[in-house]
């Protein structure tokens, strides 16, 4: 287990709500409206944390890291999108329904 540096209590009302303790929520740099999430360790502990949008993602940042280095180090290859390619995407999507919220499939499914 990690070396705790922060130990705060809260109390559950009789609806299962609590509050997020001040020391905590300055911690967490939270705002009013912001979400948190709630990891479960297989050993019961839990992880409370930000529940950022860039987190969503793990492997978005990475990519975005990998499209800059490319970029720059090979600026030449850098093309605009014409009208063409424009108009050939839409083509390969044609008739393509999908809901860009719904989570992907396992593997096989």
């Amino acid at each position: 287990m990690t070396q705790a540096i922060l130990v705060s209590e809260s109390t559950l009302t009789d609806r299962y709500q609590t509050t997020i303790p001040d020391t905590v929520r300055k911690a967490l740099q939270l705002k009013k409206k912001d979400k948190i999430r709630f990891t479960i360790g297989s050993d019961g502990n839990v992880l409370v944390s930000r529940a950022d949008v860039e987190e969503d993602d793990p492997v978005l940042g990475d990519f975005l890291a990998f499209l800059s280095n490319d970029i720059a180090k090979n600026p030449a290859q850098m093309k605009p999108l014409t009208a063409d390619m424009k108009i050939r995407g839409d083509e390969l999507i044609a008739g393509v329904e999908f809901d860009i919220d719904s989570p992907l499939l396992d593997e096989g499914e």
